[in-house]
């Protein structure tokens, strides 16, 4: 069962018993404010989600980073001529990419995720993020691409 909690209610509450809303910016809040600003609100806000998403889109179509980078890359701050930064720059961390590719010649030569992640842990190799390997962490999600084998950017997709 699945509630709904309605933005008039305690707007309602409040009005019935008699406490009035005052903001700087408004003065004295009514049932039409409450209405109106909650519809702009949320036409802002898919507006914004459809910018961001272009914003993305632009980036990975020039074959840059949109967001996080993954295990094997670093982010290059850069600046345009025109004194501008330039977003979504990487480059290959050596380092990392070495073991990137350990991974994958391990996992093709027949040794399972988990014994990739114990490998590393032994030897004292920080994972993403600092953290430890798990078999997830090689192995991942196959439906929503996560994981080391299911990374497109490492076949060479910018997705």
């Amino acid at each position: 069962m699945c509630l709904t909690i309605s933005p008039w209610r305690p707007y309602k509450r409040l009005r019935f018993s008699g406490v009035r809303i005052v903001t700087l910016a408004e003065g004295e809040v009514g049932e039409l404010h409450v209405g109106l600003k909650g519809t702009m609100n949320a036409v802002f806000l898919k507006d914004l989600a459809q910018k961001t998403w272009r914003g993305l889109e632009a980036c990975a179509r020039q074959g840059k980073s949109g967001g996080d980078l993954c295990y094997g890359y670093d982010l290059v701050r850069a600046f345009a001529p025109d004194g501008t930064f330039t977003p979504g720059l990487r480059r290959i961390n050596t380092e990392e990419a070495a073991v990137v590719r350990r991974i994958f010649t391990e996992c093709v030569a027949g040794k399972s995720p988990r014994a990739v992640a114990q490998a590393l842990n032994k030897e004292g190799i920080a994972g993403p993020q600092g953290r430890t390997w798990g078999p997830s962490t090689i192995y991942g999600n196959w439906r929503r691409g996560t994981g080391f084998l299911n990374n497109e950017l490492y076949a060479g997709r910018l997705i």
